[in-house]
């Protein structure tokens, strides 16, 4: 094994209660892939990354995240099934056993930081029981160099145990699974999972806190990309919409490809060291960056090999949710730093299993808000459990469940930057056309990539009759032409070929739509109001 100065650097984690541990500290990629397939946690695959399992939980265990309740927090955050709340003397308890847990093992350390701009740069410290968890925030955090690391001093915390199970009638969880976040201790406990998202959106939900209350900064969960023009362009969407996949663009610079902040003078700049990707059905021909991003030093999970150790990216009989994760330096196209000037674009994807949608339209200020906060996707067969016909799925900005504020408090914030800076928004369909998951077909990549690109470019030209067709249902601008795209496919009427069904299933959208934003309406403008579909 490689040994670095680093690693041999002797830190104790006796002040976090944790006794006669053995160390390992800010270990190499080759380093921790290496001791992970020793103790057979492991397979390297024919590319040379890493295949593990996360066992029991193959994603985000939502009802199971947990904020502490203080004074810090009790007037800010926004209590619910989201933000749940979690009693203070519990954590403290909850801590102590997780740390006897830990003492008396071999574990890894971590220090790095989140934010590329140094003004709002967070330190972190993260104290593994797993060395592939700590590949992960190799991967996922932004990597010190030596003389950073010389007087590091972690801003935040956080201890990582998935072997650790909680006892919910003692330690006041729901079930073993945890992830807990006490802002006034800056700690984030993880235990009785092994799913490394919880890693980093631990501290996705950090930042989400303190950037709005304390640095006047919005954090937005999408991905951002910047031309050869200097404009930057961001992507919101939640999962399997596309986020990462698009922002991955052969002719523009990555700047990140999923958590980002957009500060008081209009820098944009990535959270992140990394990417973490999912990989379903994933293809060198349809996504050539994500795929050749997949070699030594990146970690597959949940992913299944076949006997000559390739990876079969079709094969769900894991879970849907397979990812890879690997450092930003994997994709060859750039931005560095990581950072870039006030967005010009900005497109909300999501993955309308339902059909109705335009596959991409222009929306005024109030359909902007009114969108973001809605934050719409559709859950599709197979998903999950029961799942048999398209459900209307709604995370608030696209992040409901990092956002510990009340959502229209990020929403004012990004309408007060889009109008500031004049920015154009799009709404983008990557799910289906010419009908619902089942009849229709799923919108081709290339469609939709030459569809962001003429917006990009200017092409789809000024928001006027002569240009754009209004939608009846649902009041959205969307292009009459687009250069390299068949007229129809912009429009969904004209995509079916059933103009009452397609009318019957897009009032049912609609409606989804209203209903979901029952909740919102006290603390929304007459502006956001106006964004609402018309019909339905």
């Amino acid at each position: 094994m490689a040994t670095s100065a680093l690693s041999t650097k002797t830190i104790s984690l006796t002040p976090y209660g944790i006794k006669n541990a053995t160390t390992h500290y800010q270990l190499e990629p080759e380093d921790l892939q290496a001791i992970s397939l020793d103790l057979g946690q492991g397979r390297e695959t024919s590319t040379g990354a890493l295949a593990i399992d996360t066992g029991t939980f193959t994603g985000r265990s939502p009802k199971d995240r947990f904020i502490v309740i203080d004074e810090l927090t009790r007037d800010d955050v926004w209590w619910g099934d989201i933000n749940i709340p979690f009693d203070s003397q519990k954590f403290t308890r909850l801590k102590n056993k997780m740390t006897t847990y830990l003492s008396d093992r071999s574990l890894y350390v971590r220090d790095a930081f989140a934010c590329a701009d140094s003004r709002f740069k967070l330190g972190i410290r993260v104290i593994n029981e797993y060395a592939w968890s700590n590949l992960f925030a190799y991967n996922m955090f932004l990597r010190p160099d030596e003389n950073e690391l010389e007087n590091f001093k972690e801003d935040w915390l956080i201890l990582n145990a998935p072997g650790f199970k909680a006892n919910p009638e003692l330690d006041g969880t729901r079930q073993e699974n945890f992830a807990i976040v006490n802002f006034t201790e800056k700690t984030i406990l993880i235990g009785g999972t092994g799913y490394t998202g919880e890693i980093k959106k631990g501290i996705f939900s950090v930042l989400n806190f303190i950037l709005p209350t304390e640095k006047n900064t919005l954090p937005m969960h999408c991905s951002a990309n910047v031309g050869e023009n200097g404009e930057t362009a961001l992507f919101f969407g939640l999962s399997g919409t596309g986020k990462t996949t698009l922002s991955a663009d052969p002719n523009r610079k990555l700047i990140g490809d999923d958590e980002h902040g957009w500060s008081e003078d209009n820098s944009i700049f990535n959270f992140e060291g990394g990417c973490y990707a999912k990989v379903i059905n994933l293809s060198q021909e349809q996504e050539p960056d994500i795929f050749n991003a997949i070699k030594k030093g990146a970690l597959l999970e949940n992913v299944v090999l076949n006997d000559d150790n390739t990876v079969d990216y079709e094969d769900t009989s894991v879970t849907q949710n397979t990812r890879v994760s690997y450092p930003i330096h994997h994709i060859k196209n750039i931005q560095k730093p990581s950072t870039g000037s006030t967005p010009k674009n900005i497109f909300f994807l999501t993955a309308d299993a339902f059909g109705v949608l335009p596959p991409i339209s222009r929306l005024t200020p109030g359909q902007a808000a009114y969108h973001f906060i809605s934050g719409y996707t559709a859950k599709v067969a197979g998903t999950e459990a029961g799942v048999k016909e398209p459900i209307p799925s709604f995370s608030a900005c696209f992040g409901a469940p990092f956002m510990p504020l009340h959502p229209t408090r990020y929403a004012e914030m990004l309408s007060e930057k889009m109008k500031a800076a004049n920015v154009n928004v799009w709404l983008v369909n990557t799910g289906w056309t010419g009908g619902s998951y089942g009849v229709g077909e799923r919108m081709p990549l290339k469609y939709t990539r030459r569809m962001i690109n003429a917006a990009l470019n200017g092409e789809l030209g000024a928001l006027n009759y002569e240009n754009y067709h209004i939608h009846s249902v649902f009041g959205l601008a969307q292009p009459r032409t687009c250069p390299g795209i068949p007229n129809y496919i912009l429009s969904p009427r004209q995509s079916w070929d059933n103009e009452d069904a397609y009318y019957k299933t897009a009032f049912k959208l609609a409606a989804a739509f209203k209903e979901n934003f029952k909740k919102f309406e006290a603390f929304a403008s007459e502006e956001i109001m106006s964004g609402q579909p018309p019909l339905g």
